[in-house]
């Protein structure tokens, strides 16, 4: 969990507001894959002192087996009911910033859950970025559909509290961009931070 040299660096600025502002809600990075959620995710949750969990490492170790193992063993909707389960119980656990699969954002009961008990960011990436990042990747088995995903996937995503843009900039850049937006919807008002 936080080391007391995180809280000290943020008890007074903008972090600590969030903090204080999410009570036991999870700050959930949703998007596709390649889109940073993981280490954009382990970033912010630095900043912010509180815990990183990813949730397709949760559902590997859940079920004993990789996510290509769960596809080719039990295919692709025991996979996504496991995942719906699993971020179920993982959003019990906050405050955290909670990286997610790709697909679970596109099951009902989880955008409810994460709606009820958590904020929700949006990491967009453009097609090309996503292309580069997932192309020598073998861990994912959508990899090689990302082209018909993204346009189905991009209306629910964007349902998200907040939406920043991935893209090829340091990831701190990201990091400042997510904890500059996530003030409005936590209701945190300007010079309050």
């Amino acid at each position: 969990m936080a080391n007391s040299a995180i809280q000290k660096t943020a008890e007074n600025g903008p972090e600590a507001a969030i903090v204080r502002a999410i009570g036991r809600r999870s700050i959930v990075l949703v998007g596709m894959m390649g889109a940073g959620k993981s280490s954009v995710g382990r970033r912010l949750a630095t900043r912010l002192g509180i815990a990183f969990v990813d949730a397709d490492t949760e559902i590997e170790t859940a079920a004993g087996m990789t996510i290509p193992e769960i596809f080719d063993k039990h295919g692709e909707s025991y996979f996504r009911s496991g995942e719906a389960r699993v971020i179920a119980r993982l959003l019990d656990n906050g405050p955290q910033v909670l990286a997610t699969g790709g697909g679970s954002i596109m099951d009902q009961s989880t955008r409810d859950l994460i709606h009820i008990k958590g904020i929700s960011v949006w990491l967009k990436a453009d097609l090309d970025v996503l292309l580069k990042r997932t192309k020598r990747r073998n861990d994912r088995p959508l990899a090689d559909k990302i082209r018909d995903l993204l346009p189905a996937r991009e209306p629910v995503y964007a349902l998200s509290d907040i939406i920043v843009q991935s893209r090829d900039e340091p990831h701190d850049t990201i990091v400042d961009e997510i904890i500059a937006k996530l003030a409005k919807p936590l209701g945190i008002a300007e010079g309050n931070s």
